[in-house]
């Protein structure tokens, strides 16, 4: 049991990779993970699609910003919203799905793959691999849609990448856990002081490790926060046949 939670307490996201191949029978049993993961009553929302191929990983380390190591590593998986296939279970019983009209449905599927996408990267990780979780998928939906050729009613919620360490990654410090856990009632007492705190911590932190231009938690989350960074997923989600006003 120690073990396992050292799996998940020791997370670093790793962003250099070889390109050795990733066994076949260990990369069955990482997806099985993933497929044996709780869903909202039982709806089975969530689908994944493997890509090898080095072509295809290319066009997704671009459609995701430029991210070499989507492009590097041998496994690139796709974590897919699907309320296509509950459509169509529906139609084999007469009855018509109307859940994707709700905003709810959004937020349902994205946490069962939330849940999907932890227990691949904890296997992963068990398996002696290396992971990145990768949320820039989104920021071009519409064409992960087209490469993947999704139906309608499907949507590429996040991604990950799975290969052998080149050169491991340091793990980043966090925010006081008293941010984090929060006993009975939400605890705001004292938040400034800690994220204060942080931002010292995190500049150190990139310094430690020869990066002088690294910035505080405070200033790196700005630089996504204060704007709509992927304002491309909405209309996606539209398009797709989703709705968000119910």
């Amino acid at each position: 049991m120690s073990e396992l939670i050292d799996i998940f307490t020791s997370h670093k996201s790793e962003r250099s990779f070889t390109e050795q191949p990733v066994d076949e029978a260990v990369l069955d049993r990482i997806i099985s993970t993933a497929y044996r993961a709780p869903t909202s009553v039982n709806s089975q929302q969530v689908s994944v699609v493997i890509t090898r191929d080095a072509g295809r990983r290319a066009q997704i380390a671009a459609i995701a910003g430029g991210q070499p190591w989507i492009a590097k590593a041998p496994v690139f998986i796709t974590f897919v919203l699907d309320m296509h296939k509950s459509a169509v279970g529906m139609a084999a019983v007469d009855q018509q799905q109307i859940a994707h009209q709700s905003i709810e449905s959004i937020v349902s599927g994205s946490t069962d793959i939330g849940i999907a996408l932890g227990s691949v990267m904890a296997a992963a990780r068990a398996e002696g691999l290396g992971i990145v979780p990768i949320g820039g998928i989104r920021r071009d939906p519409q064409a992960m849609i087209s490469l993947l050729e999704l139906p309608p009613l499907t949507f590429p919620v996040a991604g990950v990448v799975i290969g052998h360490v080149d050169e491991p990654a340091h793990q980043k410090p966090r925010l006081p856990l008293a941010t984090f856990r929060h006993d009975e009632i939400y605890q705001t007492q004292g938040l400034e002081q800690q994220i204060a705190t942080y931002n010292d911590e995190m500049v150190q932190h990139w310094k430690t490790i020869g990066r002088n231009d690294g910035e505080s938690w405070s200033e790196s989350v700005s630089g996504y926060y204060k704007n709509i960074y992927f304002p491309n997923v909405l209309p996606a989600l539209l398009k797709q046949g989703f709705g968000t006003d119910k």
